[in-house]
């Protein structure tokens, strides 16, 4: 299956023109995320740009990483004149790189997209004061590979940066006096969003191509595999066939509240994938609830939407998420759940980047699937995993939801 068929809708950078939404707030944001299945990890990396025009008191850009233990770091990048992303495609990056490199980085830029070779064994080496956890990285097939090179060498952003595409993602951030992240690794998508043998779809529907929705969302790869290293706070993380999922906000700022449920590392699953959310947010001059939930599973979407069925929840501000969804063939049973504390998470709001999101990537999560036939639904699937990603966003009191019992009904 080909890159380009795999793309999905909206995966380019939708911010334009300097004069677009002059006067009125815009951000694009990505959540990629990385688990390790046998360290019962994950690495979660959130990449933020807010009104790239510049002028404002909330230019600039954010990145921040969830890793191992649930710890967090947070690094900030003013200058938004110093962020790129390709309008076409997912490619982006942004760093500290000074004014008078701009014309070496311009050409690295010009470059990183077409990088298609795996990172190398010389690449996932060892620094002398670093502990290891090794996987495979074996050294890739060369003659199956375009010759390029994978920038690893951390002075290529002189201070720090990131840059991703659908195929790479490389970076170092530097918390002084906490958490430090050092990272290089490829990725083999395998599910866009959708059917493999047929165009990728909006996740919100053919509407999302007009910007009515506030935010807008994409699910941009439910499911790829990584190979490389994650180097934290000087232990270094390589691995092989490692679960990848990405996807994006869009717009003017987060939705009043929301949650939401990832998950592609299942137990004796390994080719299964699911996303699910929902929550309260803008279209045109209204307010909205909508849920919906995605699975792929050996070559199949199954879809849960409201233009297509129904979707119900039962969702706590933090430790408890249920949803259960009908469509036409299938139904689904979800249950997330989570006994430790959240880790706060920055978003962009109204007011800029607050912490206004609490998530986990060791969450608890079950899932059920049943194809509809006659009085007596057939179970397809039934999975369980301990590295689901659970989130829960938003104004936890806003007037217009009822809560009974602690539990979110809007």
């Amino acid at each position: 299956m080909s890159l380009i068929s795999l793309q999905t809708p909206h995966s380019g950078y939708h911010w334009s023109h300097p004069g677009t939404g002059a006067g009125s707030r815009f951000f694009e944001g990505w959540y990629l995320r990385l688990t390790l299945p046998e360290l019962g990890e994950s690495f979660a990396f959130m990449y933020s740009i807010e009104d790239p025009q510049g002028g404002t008191p909330y230019s600039g850009g954010t990145a921040q990483i969830l890793g191992p233990r649930h710890e967090y770091l947070c690094r900030t990048f003013p200058d938004v004149r110093l962020f790129w992303g390709d309008r076409r495609a997912f490619a982006l990056r942004h760093s500290r790189q000074s004014p008078h490199a701009s014309n070496k980085l311009n050409k690295q830029i010009a470059e990183f997209p077409s990088f298609s070779r795996e990172p190398s064994r010389d690449q996932c080496s060892l620094s002398s004061n670093s502990s290891e956890h090794s996987f495979d990285c074996s050294t890739p097939d060369s003659s199956k590979h375009p010759q390029a090179v994978l920038f690893n060498d951390s002075s290529q952003f002189l201070n720090e940066g990131y840059r991703l595409t659908a195929t790479h993602h490389q970076g170092i951030l530097s918390e002084p006096g906490r958490h430090s992240a050092r990272w290089c690794y490829s990725i083999q998508p395998v599910y866009g969003w959708g059917n493999r043998d047929r165009p990728q779809q909006s996740t919100a529907g053919w509407l999302s191509q007009f910007q009515i929705f506030e935010p807008g969302w994409q699910i941009l790869m439910a499911h790829g595999l990584a190979r490389g290293w994650v180097e934290w706070n000087g232990t270094r993380y390589c691995f092989s066939q490692a679960p990848a999922y990405a996807e994006k906000n869009w717009g003017g700022a987060f939705p009043q509240q929301w949650f939401w449920m990832q998950c592609n590392a299942f137990d004796g699953e390994a080719d299964l994938t699911l996303t699910a959310g929902g929550g309260r947010r803008r279209v045109l001059g209204w307010m909205e609830s909508v849920g919906m939930v995605g699975i792929h599973h050996r070559g199949r979407f199954y879809e849960f939407v409201p233009w297509n069925g129904t979707v119900r929840w039962r969702v706590q501000p933090w430790g408890y998420w249920q949803m259960q969804a009908e469509n036409a063939g299938h139904m689904v049973e979800l249950l997330g759940t989570c006994d430790r504390p959240p880790t706060p998470i920055r978003v962009p709001t109204a007011q800029g980047m607050v912490f206004a999101c609490q998530d986990t990537t060791q969450g608890k999560l079950m899932v059920k699937l049943w194809e509809k036939q006659g009085d007596r639904p057939t179970l397809l699937l039934q999975a369980q995993s301990h590295l689901a990603g659970l989130e829960t966003g938003g104004d936890f009191s806003a007037t217009d939801t009822r809560s009974y019992s602690n539990f979110w009904y809007f």
